[in-house]
């Protein structure tokens, strides 16, 4: 089946983060990932809140609104391909974000987490030969059922499995 239409600039699925401070976050996003602001979807509410903004990285646009009074807190968890992973962490780091995952191994691509000021947490991965792709790999995710966990279908796995639970687990409002 084709893929819906979708307008220029947007790809069929785009997230939209509903955070405490969407200009710092927008901005982080352009330093961390090279995204470009769309100036022009700029929106600002009544209340003087931003309503929506948006920054387009790679093939997605990712629109932010801010967090008004009464509204719950909403961490976002994103995914983001970049050419080096090394450098956006560098990057992510001088903005305030803190490492959840090490740069880390994962069926041929590395794989890193972070979290940002806002309590969002990106997946962040650097293209490599998936081993997936490969049928002798498939057994892997079978038998992770099967297992007594996933540091027994490799340790790599249990690393990004536990520090995942961590970080979830210790999700708290930044406004709190």
């Amino acid at each position: 089946m084709p893929a819906p239409a979708a307008p220029e600039g947007y790809a069929t699925v785009n997230p939209f983060i509903i955070t405490s401070d969407a200009d710092d976050l927008s901005r982080f996003v352009v330093d961390v990932f090279d995204g470009e602001v769309r100036a022009e979807a700029r929106t600002v509410d009544e209340d003087g809140l931003l309503l929506q903004a948006e920054v387009r990285v790679g093939t997605t646009t990712i629109m932010f609104a801010e967090r008004k009074p009464g509204w719950p807190f909403t961490p976002s968890l994103l995914q983001v391909y970049v050419e080096e992973i090394d450098v956006a962490l560098q990057r992510a780091l001088a903005r305030g974000a803190r490492i959840i995952t090490e740069p880390t191994d994962f069926f041929g691509t590395r794989f890193a987490r972070i979290q940002d000021a806002s309590a969002n947490i990106w997946w962040i991965w650097q293209h490599g030969e998936l081993a997936w792709d490969d049928s002798s790999a498939e057994g892997d995710w079978v038998n992770v059922e099967q297992s007594d966990g996933w540091s027994e279908v490799s340790p790599e796995l249990g690393y990004i499995h536990d520090t995942l639970l961590e970080a979830m687990t210790a999700l708290r409002d930044p406004r709190a």
